[in-house]
């Protein structure tokens, strides 16, 4: 923790890359671990959401049902470190590949956070980019049993989230990458850093100098590349990095 603390003081630019392990403490499971979201149910493809009423049915099914755990959950002590470090002007941007919106709930201001996966607490249409809130979809997928198309265009209507097989999505991608390359010290929180093309961040920012710090409770497959391991809780450890700087 002292030495996370001394690379804090000493850097004047963090950028924050968090994944699912972060979301953990505030209860939310992960996806690949055993007993995660992919290990009770088989992900929907965007090809097959697009192509099938029936799966879009399905896909709304386990939304409005809360199968994967985001619904009521809250912002932990990392997210709210992160926040504090947004605040203290070190860190120009949060780079998260979670959904959850837990990041902008902690106090990071919106236009900080880039979401590499989407968001899940709202829904788009696929051909206007209409914004559609869940609340009304929920009503009329109770109503109905489906969710009908965009009432702007008539697209169809899916979460602002990533699917498997989906594009990535251009800006957040191109931001992401801009950050990578100004930072001096990036920051992983919570990422098995095993998905790509998101995990080729860390290797970039470490290529063009910047210090790496992998703070994750398992191995990562860059931990030999890092020039700190921590394999603890991300609130405790964030907390007491932060003292130290107080």
């Amino acid at each position: 923790m002292t030495a996370l603390t001394e690379l804090f003081r000493a850097s004047q630019r963090i950028l924050v890359f968090s994944g699912a392990g972060i979301s953990t403490e505030s209860g939310i499971p992960d996806f690949r671990s055993p007993g995660g979201v992919w290990s009770k149910m088989q992900p929907i493809y965007f090809q097959d959401f697009v192509a099938s009423e029936h799966v879009r049915r399905e896909a709304w099914r386990r939304r409005f049902s809360n199968e994967d755990g985001w619904v009521g959950a809250k912002p932990n002590r990392g997210h709210y470190a992160v926040a504090e470090l947004v605040r203290s002007g070190r860190t120009p941007a949060v780079v998260t590949q979670n959904v959850d919106n837990l990041h902008q709930e902690s106090g990071v201001p919106d236009d900080k956070v880039i979401e590499l996966h989407g968001n899940s607490t709202y829904a788009k249409c696929l051909k206007c980019h209409e914004r559609v809130e869940l609340v009304d979809l929920e009503r009329e997928f109770q109503e109905s049993g489906t969710v009908g198309p965009c009432k702007r265009c008539g697209g169809i209507i899916k979460t602002a989230t990533i699917s498997f097989g989906q594009q990535m999505p251009e800006l957040p991608m191109r931001r992401a990458q801009q950050e990578t390359l100004a930072c001096d010290l990036f920051l992983v929180l919570g990422s098995s850093l095993s998905v790509f093309p998101a995990a080729d961040f860390p290797l970039r920012a470490k290529q063009r100098g910047a210090t790496l710090v992998i703070v994750n409770r398992d191995p990562t497959p860059l931990d030999d590349a890092a020039d700190l391991v921590i394999h603890e809780g991300i609130g405790d450890t964030m907390e007491a990095a932060l003292a130290g700087l107080r």
